[in-house]
């Protein structure tokens, strides 16, 4: 069975109702080795991917980026409330990648207060929610010139608040996420981590049909020439 490339660990909140950990889950889960009976493929093989990292990174289709006309908010909404849990989804990752029971700001436990993190990107240990930003691994302003412009609007919102692959959305360490901004592997990478953050930057354009410009592929190539060229499996979406 091909296991998820460096998938970050989750340790799920005992505790949450919201759902999310079997849906993160769910997403990283794949039965290889199938056998084929009379020709019909299973309409399951037509979605997920599988590949050595070096391989994915290959097959990423090339074209220019355009981001004329971006506008986030309008764009790609902002976290929603997908199950009507009244968590939305920061509130969802911050549970599911919590290392310890979680607290809440309220009695209705809407918003996370407190818990513990180990942001990937720097190994730094959080107890405060305030500590953290959810990072979309890739940028909504890189989705939308890589592609995202020309999908609907319901499919925009659907990948700003992706919980069905772990690997699309992250508590990292504020001042790296607000360091990172909008930029790509070919001008930014974390200080810890780095071929894992590749292979999540290669699972989410996959899950979601994204393309990379000629540099955005360079240096992608170049990283996972010298990372381990580990199996890659993308449930698309």
């Amino acid at each position: 069975m091909f296991l998820g490339l460096l998938s970050r660990a989750r340790t799920p909140h005992a505790g949450s109702a919201s759902g999310g950990p079997l849906r993160a889950a769910a997403a990283s889960v794949v039965v290889a080795g199938l056998v084929l009976v009379g020709g019909a493929v299973p309409a399951e093989a037509a979605t997920t991917y599988s590949a050595s990292l070096r391989t994915a990174v290959k097959s990423l289709p090339v074209a220019a980026e355009s981001n004329a006309g971006y506008d986030r908010a309008a764009q790609f909404g902002t976290w929603n409330d997908a199950n009507r849990d009244c968590q939305n989804t920061r509130a969802e990752v911050l549970q599911n990648e919590s290392r310890a029971s979680i607290s809440f700001t309220t009695s209705k436990r809407c918003t996370v207060k407190g818990g513990r993190w180990i942001t990937t990107w720097d190994g730094r240990v959080h107890t405060s929610a305030t500590t953290v930003q959810i990072d979309h691994t890739v940028p909504v302003h890189e989705a939308w010139g890589s592609g995202a412009r020309n999908w609907t609007k319901a499919k925009r919102v659907a990948f700003y608040n992706d919980l069905g692959d772990h690997r699309a959305l992250s508590a990292q360490t504020s001042a790296l996420n607000s360091a990172k901004q909008a930029r790509g592997p070919e001008s930014w990478m974390p200080p810890r981590n780095r071929c894992g953050y590749v292979g999540e930057w290669v699972a989410v354009k996959i899950r979601w049909g994204l393309k990379v410009d000629s540099a955005e592929k360079a240096a992608l190539t170049r990283i996972a020439a010298s990372c381990p060229n580990v199996a890659l499996t993308v449930r698309k979406a």
